[in-house]
């Protein structure tokens, strides 16, 4: 990962870190590791934390663990999210190959895992995409953004060992039921326009098709890309679980920001640069290579901006309740972008009838 978009947090005391413990950890577990280690906070998660480990040799890894404090139940499964890489590593999906898992909360305070450095970019706002890909790149970047998402869907999950990562039918309204619940849990003040948009949802599910693996989260900045533009990594699969593929392309939708739009469903918007391909290209290419009917898109692009406000609303609790630690600074933001996510929620659901 390049330098840009990190809070450099080395050497003991960091935060998340038991360093005496995990070093102990690596030493036991990874082959290799040159002890001492030092520790640098990735910024730009707002869930899970992520840090870079490098020891005295130059080697890295990247050590995923849950929040400090305020963990709801069914969230920051590292065990599961481990799983999930390991056993998309022989596929066509580029994702970080998987070094090992520790159980253990008496090790670090929580269970963790751990996988390889994957040297590329992640492009966090406009100004890192402007500096980091001309033009071209950047409509390779969402040309192949697509393509890895149809590579995604075209997983077999039973011939990969997670045919029980979830069931695979009612998706849509296991997730209704799911991020509803979690919102009620997590939420800083009512908002009576999540309980509208959820019931008509709730009303209007179209049939589900074949169950795929389902990212969850997909989009341009949990993302790794290479010089080029081509997505060498698939990053956050936290939330992943089986069921109606073209859930992950309404979210897809509503994170891509066009240059005409009002307003970025995230806070930075980099795909409104030029090169950039526009939301309908995007979903003609995945017609194109997935073969599948996307005539019920807008269902799907609604029920995207209402889960990423249930989402983002409990990202701001946690900022509220002081669970992600010392890098902090924008969350404010997020109390506010609850509210215009759900509204045009609302708006986006009003087209579907």
């Amino acid at each position: 990962m390049s330098a840009e978009g990190t809070e450099h947090a080395t050497g003991s005391g960091v935060e998340g870190i038991d360093d005496a413990r995990v070093t102990a950890w690596f030493a036991e577990h990874v082959p290799g590791v040159e002890p001492p280690l030092a520790y640098e906070l990735i910024a730009g998660g707002h869930s899970n934390l992520t840090f870079r480990v490098t020891d005295q040799a130059g080697g890295a890894w990247v050590l995923r663990r849950p929040p400090l404090r305020q963990v709801l139940a069914t969230a920051h499964d590292m065990g599961r999210e481990h799983r999930i890489i390991s056993a998309l590593g022989p596929t066509p999906v580029p994702v970080p190959p998987a070094v090992g898992y520790c159980d253990d909360p008496d090790v670090n305070g929580a269970p963790f895992y751990v996988m390889a450095f994957v040297d590329g970019h992640v492009l966090r706002d406009a100004a890192s995409a402007e500096r980091l890909l001309d033009e071209d790149q950047r409509r390779a970047a969402g040309l192949g953004l697509v393509d890895v998402l149809a590579d995604i869907h075209a997983v077999d999950p039973d011939a990969v060992g997670l045919g029980d990562l979830g069931r695979k039918e009612g998706y849509i309204a296991r997730q209704l039921k799911r991020w509803h619940g979690q919102f009620q849990q997590s939420k800083t003040r009512e908002l009576p326009v999540i309980d509208e948009v959820h019931d008509h949802l709730a009303a209007t599910i179209p049939e589900q098709g074949p169950a795929t693996i389902v990212h969850g989260d997909y989009r341009l900045d949990n993302t790794m890309l290479g010089d080029d533009g081509r997505v060498v990594a698939v990053l956050d699969w936290e939330i992943c679980t089986l069921g109606d593929p073209l859930a992950d392309v309404g979210l897809l939708m509503v994170y891509w920001t066009e240059p005409d739009d009002e307003g970025a469903a995230l806070l930075t918007a980099p795909t409104a640069l030029p090169g950039f391909p526009r939301r309908r290209e995007l979903l003609d290419r995945y017609a194109e290579r997935s073969g599948r009917d996307l005539g019920a898109i807008d269902f799907y692009t609604a029920f995207g901006y209402w889960k990423l406000a249930c989402i983002v609303e409990g990202v701001y609790a946690r900022y509220v309740g002081g669970a992600m630690g010392s890098g902090r600074d924008g969350f404010e933001a997020f109390g506010q972008q609850v509210v215009r996510l759900a509204e045009q929620a609302r708006a986006a659901a009003e087209r579907i009838g």
